[in-house]
């Protein structure tokens, strides 16, 4: 691998990517930008768990707030899920409005590749919707919005870093195929999920 960029214009690039997306899922999907807090109590019960065994643990440590009289077992958030759905609450989301936050996070259990770091920086949306919204048509035109502005921020700094535009990387699509789970599973049964996603994306 060679990147296209300068290390600086990279930087430059990631900035702009991210605030583009950022900029435009809230005005795609009504989100307001909300902070989600990297330390919270343990008896907050906020804190997620990154699988159901338990065995990766977040990095925990006490707090000796005023010197032990009022203290503070915390731990670092390793996941936003519960978070995001109390803010909802706290915020007092209706129906149709939600939050998004760049989330940062510790996982020190985490397995280390290409594609995995102790430390995440990562983007977490929650939106509020009724119980009749709860449909596969309404979920497939928040992620059709979702891809408009991903499709957006491609171009967007293909724009601004010509050098970017080479037939070394194709194009995002511009329009999504959607492909049922259970589909998958019929057409190759014998195989593992991993290996059933990676068939499905070589035979389109």
């Amino acid at each position: 691998y060679s990147s296209l960029l300068t290390p600086k214009e990279t930087q430059l690039a990631i900035f702009a990517v991210k605030d583009y997306i950022e900029a435009n899922l809230c005005k795609e999907l009504n989100l307001m930008r909300v902070t989600v807090p990297l330390i919270v109590d343990v008896e907050s019960g906020v804190n997620d768990m990154l699988d159901r065994d338990g065995s990766r643990t977040p990095i925990q440590f006490h707090i000796a707030n005023d010197h032990d009289q009022n203290p503070v077992d915390a731990q670092i958030v390793q996941a936003a899920t519960k978070w995001k759905r109390m803010a909802l609450k706290q915020f007092d989301m209706k129906p149709g409005e939600g939050l998004v936050t760049d989330m940062r996070a510790v996982r020190k259990d985490y397995f280390l590749d290409h594609d995995h770091s102790a430390y995440v920086d990562q983007w977490d949306w929650e939106l509020a919707i009724t119980e009749e919204q709860r449909t596969l048509g309404f979920l497939k035109s928040v992620v059709e919005k979702i891809w408009k502005v991903i499709k957006g921020a491609e171009m967007h700094v293909k724009e601004l870093f010509p050098q970017l535009k080479t037939n070394r990387y194709p194009d995002l699509p511009d329009e999504l195929t959607f492909i049922h789970a259970e589909d998958i599973l019929d057409r190759y049964p014998d195989l593992p999920r991993k290996q059933r996603e990676t068939n499905i994306l070589q035979d389109y």
